[in-house]
């Protein structure tokens, strides 16, 4: 996909089983160890962001309006 110019970027994810879901309601964030993925839901979108920590990663996660009526998985990069 590269060479045909389909393919701008990319690189693999860690495991779901490392993930922390993000989920903010009425004004409360509630956090999960693990995935949220089931089988009738599906990835809307993915933002890369440059963080120390995954703590910062979850910060900036809350932030986003996604995160009050949706889910957001927090995971690293390979």
């Amino acid at each position: 996909m590269t060479r045909r110019g389909l393919r701008v970027d990319g690189m693999g994810l860690h495991p779901p089983a490392s993930a922390t879901t993000v989920r903010v309601r009425g004004g409360e964030t509630l956090l999960t160890d693990g995935p949220f993925a089931e089988t009738k839901e599906q990835i809307g979108g993915i933002n890369i962001l440059e963080r120390d920590s995954r703590e910062q990663a979850v910060e900036a996660a809350k932030s986003r309006p996604w995160a009050a009526i949706g889910t957001i998985e927090v995971r690293g990069l390979l």
